[in-house]
């Protein structure tokens, strides 16, 4: 399998999302996703990418794009993640680790940087295209994103 590492134009975003704050847990933050997801589907709301972030030290925040007319409720707040420059890289888990991508695109940035192709490294995302527990394509089609400013 190819890797490759590219600059691109993200989209905008409008998503759900749920934050807390405490130690990394695979099993919470798959509640925390599932549950985003029947909290949208209760309302009508169509679903689309799937987007894990932390945008702290020990915060985490599960975010599901919706579709339709949706308001923030108790823990669950609708906002916009505005079109953004990204790194990015697509990968298969089964077949690179993630360390390797994480630790690859973090060197491959350093040296944007250096080449002044860009300024800052804003914040990171992975990206899925629907529930990655449950939907084989999803999962094999992981996207990591690093923010960034040129």
């Amino acid at each position: 399998m190819a890797v490759d590492f590219v600059l691109k134009k993200s989209p905008s975003f409008r998503v759900a999302v749920v934050r807390w704050t405490g130690p990394y847990s695979e099993p919470r933050i798959q509640k925390r996703f599932e549950a985003l997801e029947k909290w949208a589907r209760a309302r009508g709301l169509r679903t689309g990418h799937w987007i894990f972030r932390e945008p702290g030290d020990r915060t985490w925040e599960v975010s599901i794009e919706v579709r339709g007319r949706a308001h923030s409720e108790g823990a669950v707040k609708v906002r916009t993640f505005p079109a953004a420059t990204v790194a990015s890289v697509r990968y298969d888990p089964n077949l690179v680790e993630p360390r390797v991508i994480y630790h690859g695109l973090s060197d491959w940035l350093r040296w944007r940087k250096k080449d002044h192709a860009i300024r800052s490294v804003v914040s990171y995302r992975e990206v899925y295209e629907g529930n990655p527990w449950r939907d084989q394509r999803a999962w094999s089609r992981a996207e990591v994103q690093f923010v960034v400013r040129k």
